[in-house]
């Protein structure tokens, strides 16, 4: 695993990246995420499209939680309200350091 300088931390969600790489690490529970700076981008963006609301399920504990499908039909992200903000939230603060990084770097 790289050594990741952390970006953003908001709730349970902590996103890195790796200076050598450039690898985009999204540490979230009990998952981590990684993606090229450009996949990291379409992530955020691709999730930024999803209406919270319009994918929200009953939970068996009676909490509703939005389902987030990924193109592996077996593989699903759920996040409660709260946990979706904090997750945006999170991408939008590490795309900011993204870019502050990038031109401390002399990178564009």
């Amino acid at each position: 695993m790289c050594d990741a300088k952390v970006l953003s931390q908001v709730g349970a969600s902590v996103i890195s990246r790796c200076h050598e790489c450039r690898c985009i690490f999204i540490w979230n529970n009990n998952l981590i995420l990684s993606f090229t700076p450009e996949q990291f981008i379409q992530f955020r963006d691709f999730t930024l499209e999803l209406n919270f609301e319009n994918y929200t399920f009953p939970f068996p504990d009676g909490q509703e939680r939005m389902v987030m499908r990924t193109p592996v039909n077996d593989v699903q992200f759920t996040f409660s309200s709260d946990e979706w903000e904090d997750f945006h939230a999170a991408m939008d603060e590490a795309v900011y350091m993204q870019e502050v990084y990038s031109l401390m770097d002399g990178r564009e």
